[in-house]
């Protein structure tokens, strides 16, 4: 019988949830690496048991590690990512005459097809790839060069690339999105980018129409649509059809539209989720009700999940990487909060439950199904 094991990325430690068959009883292995934060921990869809996980601390630097046998054990890789063995540093040799320095890598999207193929998303914005398993990184670097770079923009949390989608029927073809710069497409493997961002309107920017400057929150696909993606922006949860050439709004009748996640069913590519926030100065869920919001058609109409969640008094956010789905028979849907929950539900939303309580605030979910 299948079952799910979800990674969770907190302020403070890693943690590995594995589920029994029917996804009641959870198994909770964690924290490893306790004290560090974890911005990300993703699996190789390619070997189940190949995990990669971004750890940092302001002190010591950043550290990528990978485990081998599913969470059990660990070891660093990526120590290029490290310069001179210098606590706090992370340093890259660009070509020019100075290092060029990030501050953390946000997002780690292995390969659909290679374990040994990772991309790494940075802050400040750059996307970095490693063949080897996560030992050597390269930077596509056509995309920090492109030209409207010194127009790009930090946002609250910093300039990062926070997003990255691989195109599965085109390994040409790849999907990343910069707070605050917007979101681009490569369909070159990465030597040439260029911005997909027509459609998006954001207030408070010289141009509000502009080519870059967008602070897009986050993206998400169903494999079997790769021309269609759907965006929560900082205000507004978007669409394109058309590989982001167009995107057009379908915030619809949620009760704002300012988030972080979203999230697209794995056997419903027109049933979407978001969790809306009441506003970018206040981080938590409008009237301190807790809702997870879903779409059956794609955008527009949207309905409030709210079975098992907390309806007063809640005052937790969820992170821009801290909701995830699984592809069982029964799509399950998984989100963790800064308050330590991470909630799931085995019934594509209907229900909720909270499998673990009291962690450090999460920021990051992802889920492997297991046979």
């Amino acid at each position: 019988m299948s079952s799910a094991r979800v990674l969770v990325g907190t302020r403070k430690g890693a943690f590995v949830l594995t589920s029994d068959g029917k996804r009641k009883k959870w198994d909770v292995c964690g924290p490893h690496f306790a004290g560090w934060e974890f911005y990300h921990v993703a699996a190789s869809p390619a070997d189940p048991n190949r995990l990669y996980a971004s750890q940092s601390s302001g002190w010591f630097g950043q550290v990528i590690q990978r485990s081998d046998d599913g969470g059990k054990s660990w070891a660093p890789v990526g120590n290029k990512f490290e310069y001179d063995g210098v606590p706090g540093t992370h340093q890259w040799y660009d070509g020019t005459a100075h290092p060029w320095e990030f501050k953390r890598v946000w997002h780690l999207e292995p390969s659909l097809s290679d374990p040994d193929l990772v991309y790494a998303g940075v802050e400040d914005a750059a996307l970095f790839r490693s063949s080897d398993g996560g030992q050597n990184w390269e930077e596509l670097s056509g995309l920090r060069q492109h030209g409207s770079g010194p127009r790009w923009q930090p946002g609250a949390g910093g300039m990062c690339l926070h997003t990255i989608i691989l195109d599965p029927t085109n390994a040409d073809r790849i999907y990343i999105a910069i707070s605050a710069a917007g979101a681009f497409r490569t369909d070159d493997g990465g030597k040439s980018w260029r911005p997909i961002n027509r459609g998006l309107t954001s207030q408070y920017i010289p141009d509000p129409n502009a080519e870059v400057g967008h602070c897009v929150h986050k993206m998400a696909m169903h494999p079997s649509r790769p021309d269609v993606l759907f965006m929560q922006k900082h205000w507004d949860v978007m669409r394109t059809d058309d590989a982001g050439d167009m995107w057009r709004e379908v915030s619809g009748n949620l009760p704002t539209d300012f988030g972080f996640v979203v999230d697209v069913h794995a056997h419903e590519p027109e049933t979407v989720y978001v969790v809306p926030i009441k506003s970018d100065s206040e981080h938590y869920p409008l009237d301190g009700k807790l809702r997870v919001y879903r779409s059956r058609s794609g955008g527009n109409e949207w309905e409030a999940l709210t079975k098992g969640l907390p309806q007063e008094n809640c005052y937790v956010n969820v992170l821009r990487d801290a909701m995830a789905v699984d592809s069982l028979d029964t799509c399950g849907v998984y989100f963790g909060t800064t308050g330590g929950q991470v909630y799931a539900s085995t019934n594509a939303g209907d229900s909720w439950e909270a499998i673990v309580r009291d962690l450090p605030a999460v920021l990051s979910v992802e889920v492997q199904t297991l046979s």
